[in-house]
C-alpha cells in the first residue's frame, strides 16, 4: 500500500471555503481518477498557525503503478486546477510513503 500525502497551509481568510472545495470538488476529482482506493482528509493539530491553518490529504493506492498513473495522467491537470483557483492563498508539499506492517 502506498500513501500520497499532500499537505497545504492555507491561509485563514480563505480556509473555510478551500475545505469545502476540498471536499465537494477537489478530492471527489482525485478519487474519480480510479488510482486511490480510498483517502482521509485531517487538520494537521500542534503546528505554527501564524500563517494559516495546515490540513492533509492522504491517497491510498494499492501500487506503485496506480500511484505513477495518477502522476502520469492525473497530476498536473488537477494541480493547475489548485493553482488556478487559490494561487498564492495556499503552499503545499507532497511526499509519498509505502506502509511497511
Amino acid at each position: 500500500m502506498f500513501i500520497y500525502n499532500v499537505t497545504t497551509l492555507v491561509q485563514y481568510n480563505i480556509h473555510h471555503q478551500w475545505v469545502e472545495w476540498m471536499q465537494q470538488q477537489h478530492i471527489p476529482d482525485v478519487m474519480a481518477t480510479e488510482c486511490f482506493s480510498k483517502f482521509q482528509f485531517v487538520r494537521v493539530l500542534e503546528t505554527d498557525e501564524t500563517e494559516g491553518v495546515t490540513y492533509a490529504v492522504q491517497y491510498f493506492a494499492e501500487s506503485k503503478a496506480l500511484y505513477n498513473r495518477y502522476i502520469e495522467h492525473h497530476a498536473a491537470t488537477l494541480r493547475k486546477e489548485v493553482v488556478d483557483k487559490w494561487g498564492n492563498q495556499i503552499v503545499g508539499f507532497r511526499s509519498l510513503m509505502q506502509v511497511v506492517n
